[in-house]
């Protein structure tokens, strides 16, 4: 059993969501915001995206319809299927279960692990979806956890645990074809949100790489950007990947990359960058990765307090701020990865022996989108499929840049998620609190 342990010195977990609610309650202050919109992208002067980790869409958000309906939407999300299950080793079938614990064990999402996810006998033949229990009871055995039947890859919550992520996603806007670039774990994917390819890494880089992300062409064209990092190293150095895998720019442009208490004040200020990342809490437990006391409403919490900032200040008029999870954590989804273009005609040159081959033709698994913004539409569900070097497509379109590789140029520009002639969300509506429950954060299942 491969379990890869993310280089970087970070463990990233995760970035945005966009939500557009009908009939939700109106007003985060009671100032309506009037909004100078041009009709056309051109209003947006702000991207913020943040990754969060590890969440799968099934796990998250597969109990959508049901919280739709009570505000009078129609149930158009493929969520989880109501006869969803797996295999276990022994045979039996595990059947997915509300989870009522918010802390769960690890999982594994490697690249060997996430091709078994796809078919546990053949990962490079037919996508079954079969093999999230088995790789869960791998983990569980190889590092001596709790949970050796595997059950908690077939766990997932629902509003009653996710209440702002489930108001926001369904008062803006989301998606239900919402996949990682790559069918491997965190630092891959991460590598690829910034630069939209690996350079051929199936696991996380062992030395700099080379290709341009998105912050050298807003820097060749003179468009701002920073990347706020919520965390530091036991180095003292900022937790993110540019400083991970890109030391040498990140270096020469530390000016950029700042605190997120510098974000809560340019929000206020009104001096956000034309594009921000936000980098995850991988070491103060508020990233929402799977592992023995990480509870998912910490993360939920921490995302909050950002969106909530943004929606109560000058810069909500012209921002847009999209969140998501940097890949599906080898939590069960339902929904076969989809067809991809070859980022750069790099294959995969650090696989193992153990690992089943492969190239970069596929995407990873399904996970959470929400997107918040005055211009998102109001519970709006996207049905195209994409991977979330999407975000990279917005800001290319909105800035005239050229793109990174094939596998951004191929993406949508995501401008379907958005009404620019018409804001629906000029005035924000009022979410609930993320409250943290400790209470329910313990090993054992369900």
């Amino acid at each position: 059993m491969e379990q890869e342990i993310p280089l970087r010195p970070v463990k990233p977990r995760n970035f945005i969501f966009l939500l557009i609610v009908s009939g939700l309650p109106l007003l985060i202050g009671c100032r309506g915001l009037a909004g100078a919109s041009s009709g056309h992208i051109a209003a947006v002067n702000h991207v913020v995206f943040m990754l969060q980790e590890n969440r799968s869409f099934d796990t998250y958000f597969g109990q959508l319809n049901a919280y739709r309906q009570t505000q009078g939407l129609p149930a158009d999300v493929d969520g989880m299927p109501a006869n969803a299950a797996n295999p276990a080793d022994d045979g039996t079938m595990v059947s997915a279960f509300k989870l009522n614990t918010l802390c769960i064990e690890n999982l594994s999402p490697a690249w060997l692990e996430s091709h078994g996810d796809y078919n546990r006998w053949d990962p490079t033949g037919p996508p079954l979806m079969d093999g999230f229990v088995h790789t869960a009871q791998g983990l569980a055995k190889f590092d001596g956890f709790k949970d050796t039947a595997g059950r908690r890859g077939m766990g997932y919550y629902d509003a009653g645990d996710l209440s702002y992520y489930y108001f926001m996603a369904t008062a803006f806007a989301t998606s239900d074809r919402w996949f990682a670039p790559m069918p491997t774990n965190s630092a891959p994917n991460r590598v690829a949100a910034f630069a939209a390819t690996t350079q051929g890494h199936a696991h996380e880089p062992t030395q700099e790489l080379t290709a341009p992300t998105i912050f050298h062409r807003l820097s060749q064209a003179g468009i701002s950007w920073k990347i706020y990092y919520t965390d530091k190293t036991s180095a003292g150095t900022p937790a993110d990947s540019l400083d991970n895998y890109w030391p040498s720019f990140a270096r020469s442009h530390a000016a950029n990359i700042v605190p997120v208490s510098q974000y809560l004040t340019d929000v206020q200020n009104g001096t956000l960058p034309a594009f921000a990342f936000i980098e995850a809490g991988y070491f103060s437990g508020l990233d929402e990765h799977p592992g023995s006391g990480e509870n998912i409403q910490a993360g939920q919490q921490y995302v909050a307090s950002l969106i909530n900032a943004l929606m109560a200040s000058s810069s909500w008029k012209d921002s847009v701020f999209i969140l998501s999870f940097d890949e599906g954590g080898a939590a069960y989804d339902h929904v076969v990865p989809m067809t991809a273009v070859q980022p750069d005609g790099i294959p995969p040159r650090d696989l193992t022996a153990t690992d089943p081959p492969g190239d970069f033709t596929r995407t990873g698994f399904r996970v959470p989108l929400i997107v918040v913004s005055p211009f998102a539409k109001r519970g709006y569900v996207s049905h195209t499929a994409a991977d979330y070097t999407a975000v990279l497509k917005l800001v290319e379109t909105r800035w005239n840049l050229p793109p990174l590789t094939k596998r951004d140029a191929a993406q949508i520009d995501m401008t379907e998620f958005f009404d620019f002639a018409n804001p629906p969300w000029l005035t924000p509506p009022n979410p609930p609190a993320a409250n943290v429950d400790v209470s329910r954060c313990y090993d054992s299942l369900p």
